[in-house]
């Protein structure tokens, strides 16, 4: 078998299991996150916004809507995307939002229609093999000079399963090739959550511009 056909074979099976994990978890997760404080995400994300609100933003991987219940009370228009039918159902009826139910490996998004990309603990989820192709679908989704977020647990560069999940764990030199490789221009970055020494704060966040 070619290498290219055993990546579309593991593409596959990671694509499966990772979203039958959350379609099978998706009310318990639902209960277990929906008092998750992701403020200075949300504020890192929307300061960098320069145009004039309301924003358009995409909530990629919106999971069952918390955020997007945070981003539509702060006036914004949001817009879902999640590859859990069942996560997308709970957020859908949480916010009342768009919501788009994408697998993150084939993703179809509306050219230059959102002012930003929210992507908290999301983006991890693609091998880096696949990952160039998503943030290049990501990048043309932006408005010129449109802002992506993203929050990824934070590792040395290595793919593993966890559980029925799969992982990419990147650091920040990493994850800054594939972005900087992806035309994306680092705004800033820095490592949740506060208040503990910094080799102990698990997820790598950062601010980047089309």
């Amino acid at each position: 078998m070619s290498t290219l056909e055993n990546l579309t074979n593991d593409s596959a099976l990671i694509s499966q299991k990772t979203i039958a994990h959350y379609d099978q978890n998706a009310v318990p997760y639902y209960e277990g996150t929906k008092d998750h404080d992701v403020s200075q995400n949300i504020d890192a994300l929307l300061r960098a916004i320069k145009t004039k609100p309301p924003f358009h933003i995409l909530d990629f991987g919106c999971g069952p809507g918390r955020d997007l219940q945070t981003f539509t009370n702060l006036g914004h228009i949001a817009t879902g995307l999640e590859g859990s039918k069942q996560a997308a159902q709970i957020a859908k009826m949480k916010s009342g939002c768009e919501i788009l139910v994408q697998d993150f490996f084939n993703l179809n998004l509306p050219e230059s229609a959102f002012d930003g990309i929210f992507a908290n603990a999301s983006l991890f989820h693609i091998p880096k093999k696949l990952l160039p192709k998503a943030l290049g679908n990501l990048w043309i989704s932006l408005k010129p000079n449109g802002i992506l977020f993203s929050s990824n647990p934070r590792g040395n560069n290595e793919e593993s399963w966890y559980g029925d999940r799969f992982g990419s764990y990147h650091d920040l030199e990493g994850w800054r090739s594939f972005m900087m490789n992806s035309q994306f221009t680092e705004i800033e970055h820095y490592y949740r959550p506060e208040g503990i020494p910094i080799e102990q704060r698990p997820w790598l966040a950062s601010v980047w511009k089309k």
